[in-house]
């Protein structure tokens, strides 16, 4: 299992860098929506995997920290937000040059 993740996490974040490298705006902000997500499967894999962990701490028994849980819920709504943003800036920038460019070149 802990293959699988690590696979997920590396595919995520090498395919959000790969767009991030894009001279669109489109795949800019899909790729950092991508490493977003990735960095959140990260912080959410650093609290432990576990499969049939009870949900409430009993004594003796094995459990998984909540704070990366905690975390990740926090990244959520943050990255959400300023996917939102981009997306207006976005439109923004299309609307003032005529061009999705990233670079801010003008058509002459």
């Amino acid at each position: 299992m802990e293959a699988v993740v690590a696979i997920a996490i590396g595919m995520l974040t090498a395919c959000g860098v790969f767009l991030l490298l894009r001279a669109r705006t489109f795949p800019v902000v899909l790729g950092l929506t991508l490493l977003s997500y990735g960095v959140n499967l990260f912080l959410f894999a650093s609290g432990r995997l576990r499969l049939d962990a009870p949900p409430l701490i009993q004594a003796g028994a094995a459990y998984t920290d909540p704070l990366p849980q905690a975390l990740v819920l926090t990244a959520i709504v943050i990255g959400f937000g300023m996917t939102a943003y981009l997306l207006m800036l976005a439109l923004r920038a299309l609307a003032e040059s005529g061009d999705d460019h990233v670079d801010g070149r003008m058509k002459p």
